[in-house]
């Protein structure tokens, strides 16, 4: 058996899993493993379909574990993308489709390595695991985080994690992820007394009474970061008030949220919150959403197994950077496991003809299969 990288990307693609419908990607994962000697077991909850795949090799050893999602964002207005999103198309060098990048591409990627390694090295050390969802892109309450609270209770261990995020930013291996920012959102409402605008004597204007303190927080320096991640940044996402324009408003709505780095937090962020809101003597109810924890993996083992992965593959250092949004491997990281995130340039991930180049992603199954061959054989 052999299987090409786009061809198969390319199948998976065409199937228009957008969260957190799966249409089947999975199935045919599961497929290919099977063929490949792992022993899956289907994690389902709700409506998220999941996998966990283990193969094991000849000797004991470290439990290597590629991670992913079979879901897409939607596709948007087809009348804006030159080639179906859902079909995928080559071009001038070109795969486009919804998900090429994040993260079909990767996904075909990690199989035809997997293929590869396992037939090379029949006999390496340790395991190799699968960890898939439907449920990244959407709400992550159904995937990876349900699977790895029922791996944690047995006790299975995961040594290494890839999550094939797209974590380049010009070229294929210029930057890995080693960590991410810590992510927390706050629903704030300010209370005042809702009235005429022709009798403000009556009435307490919610959005007036607001401005000193979002400005305050704003304002705030709330942490320096350090080494491995840049501060702790606040920004305000979704302002809402009014019913009209006779009516002062009674209430008033804010969404905002918190990117930040090991130097805070989450509690600590949330009780600054509310001590600036408090100074102000607003009248409000908060409520609070931890998206994630941040994480970091620091030089050891797996970071050194990329770096030389990506030197021998692209013939280039790479960068293992912080920087940009959440990921699943925050969930991953609850179980000690090394994780790095490596896949293609990001450039149009979520965007209109999201596309990732075909020599890419054939570059890509060489980091994949380098990283374990640099793990399992030595």
């Amino acid at each position: 058996m052999s299987i090409d990288v786009i061809e198969l990307t390319k199948n998976l693609i065409n199937r228009e899993s957008v969260t957190p419908v799966d249409a089947g990607c999975q199935e045919l994962m599961m497929e290919l493993l099977g063929q490949q000697g792992f022993e899956h077991e289907v994690m389902n909850f709700e409506d998220t379909q999941n996998f966990w795949s283990v193969r094991k090799g000849a000797t004991d050893g470290p439990v290597f574990v590629f991670a992913g999602h079979t879901d897409v964002v939607p596709a948007g207005n087809l009348d804006d993308w030159h080639t179906p999103p859902f079909e995928a198309t080559e071009k001038d060098g070109y795969l486009y489709g919804r998900g090429t990048a994040d993260m079909k591409g990767s996904l075909g990627a990690m199989l035809v390595a997997t293929e590869r390694f396992t037939t090379d090295y029949p006999e390496h050390k340790g395991s190799i695991a699968y960890l898939i969802t439907s449920d990244e892109e959407g709400p992550f309450i159904n995937g990876t985080v349900r699977v790895v609270e029922e791996l944690m209770k047995r006790h299975q261990p995961l040594d290494y994690c890839v999550v094939g995020e797209p974590s380049s930013t010009a070229e294929l291996g210029d930057v890995i992820k080693n960590g991410r920012r810590g992510s927390l959102t706050g629903f704030l409402k300010v209370l005042g007394t809702q009235g005429h605008v022709a009798y403000p004597h009556l009435a307490d204007n919610a959005i007036h009474k607001s401005y000193q303190a979002l400005n305050a927080l704003a304002e705030e320096h709330w942490d320096d970061g350090n080494n491995f991640f840049p501060p702790t940044s606040f920004q305000i996402a979704i302002e809402k008030a009014g019913t009209a324009t006779n009516v002062i408003p009674g209430e008033k709505y804010v969404e905002f949220n918190f990117r930040y780095s090991t130097e805070s937090s989450a509690d600590s962020l949330k009780q600054r919150v509310i001590d600036i809101l408090d100074s102000y003597k607003l009248d409000y109810e908060i409520d609070w959403k931890l998206n994630g924890e941040p994480f970091l993996t620091p030089e050891g083992e797996l970071l050194t197994a990329a770096k030389n992965a990506i030197r021998e593959s692209c013939n280039i250092e790479t960068q293992a950077l912080t920087s940009g949004g959440t990921s699943d491997g925050r969930f991953i990281a609850k179980t000690g496991a090394e994780i790095v995130e490596i896949g293609p340039v990001n450039k149009t991930i979520h965007q209109i003809n999201e596309s990732v180049k075909i020599a890419d992603l054939q570059k890509l199954v060489d980091v994949y299969y380098n990283v374990l061959k640099n793990l399992l054989t030595k």
